[in-house]
């Protein structure tokens, strides 16, 4: 029956994948349980994760039969998707709602257990595999919020429909994925500081350029889009199954502290093709500095660290004396100087990295400026690239710069890219984006860089006493006199 399941299932087209969403989506709509997007997605997201893992679970188990090989399911009966949730007249009402809601229940065979989401967050791992310890780290922080059963049996049913066996419709369905992640980063409002426009996403990880056999790290994933795109990028390198499994077992790695940025991760990493992602469901930040020693250190590092954030005085506690601050993301950069790889240790000029950094960061002083004097002193930062305001609008309308460094410092001179906004533009807006095409030049000019209208070039002994904020391209001060002499003229005319 499971290979019948397996093999004989019809194909969904993009347009019946997005069909089947809408309905899923259209009916939560109507439960008093859920208040918008905000609810729907990660409730949508754990119903799909639930059957994704029984799909992946019936292929591994007739790869295992096929290898005359012992085969442990990471999810036991009567607790698999298809145990309780694949019957289009199985259980439904109240009795599905306490079967999923509640500690001790009864269990659709009949017998008395605990409930499937207290089932799943009990699991634990054992002999090496830790598909247990993943699915209950997921379902950590996972309630099901939905008051009907009825409705969720519609759910159950819709969901039924998607089948994660092929890897086509994994493909398909990961893209109608991230339009959803999209829709619910424009629902969030001030919740939504996890997410980074995914323009700047492909930006940074085009130019960083991680190599297949490299390690990658995001400390603050949020829902996994730079994660996902360096996979994309590492997947075009593979050529062998050996590329594959160093592709799927010791390149990609995550950190995220909030339960649900971390649970759609996971979904949006495992639809992608990342079988087992590494995440660490935690803060980042939780780790002494002064602890983190060789076998910790990445090769390359992107991410978008939350701005404005304060950390308790535990976490802190972490960072060195002179060093410790509110400001969540001046703690990110001391944890990423200190996790890239050093040279001479693997990599001649050890790690790279790629940080999305507040306007502030460049003018600040005290705390800031000390940091600013680890990064320049110890390592190579190479480029700055200018954001145009209102890249993240209408979520937040600080004005953000990229910094490109790496551990081959210390900072000699600093290359300066200002992205313009298009002629005729004076923002973005949420139905007017930044697109990636916006980075054309910029990518193009990454690779033979010359002063350009965009680009200059400092040498950091002459801007040192600015920090790195007051830095103007060298024509600046001749733009500048030559404005001057215009008014004067024109006062002088009239």
């Amino acid at each position: 029956m499971a290979k019948k399941a397996i093999h004989q299932q019809p194909l969904t087209t993009a347009q019946r994948l997005g069909s089947l969403i809408k309905s899923a989506r259209d009916i939560m709509r109507k439960d008093k349980g859920l208040n918008g997007d905000l609810d729907r997605l990660p409730m949508l997201t754990w119903v799909m994760f639930l059957k994704f893992l029984d799909d992946m679970e019936q292929i591994r188990e007739e790869k295992a039969k096929l290898g005359r090989q012992k085969f442990k399911p990471a999810i036991e009966p009567p607790y698999r998707w298809r145990d309780w949730a694949v019957k289009d007249d199985g259980i439904t009402g109240p009795e599905l709602t306490a079967f999923i809601n509640y500690e001790e229940t009864t269990r659709p065979d009949g017998s008395k257990g605990a409930g499937l989401l207290a089932y799943l967050r009990g699991l634990q791992s054992a002999d090496g595999d830790d598909r247990r310890d993943v699915i209950a780290s997921v379902f950590s922080g996972v309630t099901n919020r939905m008051e009907s059963g009825y409705l969720l049996r519609d759910i159950l049913n819709k969901v039924n429909g998607i089948h994660f066996t092929s890897t086509d419709e994994i493909h398909t369905l990961g893209h109608l994925y991230e339009s959803m992640l999209k829709e619910m980063r424009d629902a969030a409002g001030d919740s939504g500081e996890f997410y980074t426009p995914r323009p700047v996403v492909r930006f940074m990880v085009a130019v960083t350029n991680p190599r297949l056999g490299e390690t990658l790290l995001d400390p603050a994933c949020g829902t996994g889009g730079f994660l996902v795109e360096a996979f994309q990028h590492l997947e075009k390198q593979c050529k062998t199954v050996q590329d594959r499994q160093v592709l799927q077992s010791r390149s990609i790695y995550g950190g995220e502290a909030k339960p649900l940025p971390y649970m759609l991760a996971q979904m949006n990493l495992l639809l992608h093709g990342l079988e087992s992602p590494n995440l660490d469901k935690g803060n980042s930040l939780s780790v002494r500095l002064a602890e983190l020693g060789d076998k910790d250190r990445m090769d390359a590092i992107l991410t978008n660290p939350p701005f404005g954030g304060e950390e308790e005085r535990g976490i802190l506690n972490n960072f060195p004396e002179d060093k410790q601050t509110s400001e969540t993301a001046l703690l990110f950069l001391q944890l990423i100087m200190r996790k890239l790889r050093r040279p001479g240790h693997g990599t001649e000029h050890g790690g790279r990295a790629g940080v999305v950094v507040p306007n502030g960061f460049l003018f600040g002083d005290g705390v800031c400026g000390r940091i600013k004097e680890e990064l320049t002193q110890k390592f190579n930062l190479h480029t700055i690239v200018r954001l145009p305001n209102g890249v993240f609008a209408p979520y937040t309308s600080i004005p953000t710069n990229l910094l490109f460094f790496d551990g081959s410092g210390p900072t000699k001179e600093i290359w300066y890219y200002e992205l313009p906004l298009p002629e005729g533009r004076k923002g973005y807006t949420k139905t007017q984006p930044l697109q990636f095409e916006e980075f054309a030049a910029c990518l193009t000019w990454w690779k033979k860089r010359t002063e350009n209208g965009q680009a200059w070039k400092l040498e950091f002994e002459r801007i040192r006493e600015n920090a790195l904020a007051k830095a103007k391209p060298p024509w600046h001060a001749a733009d500048q006199a030559e404005q001057e002499a215009k008014e004067h003229g024109k006062a002088a005319r009239s």
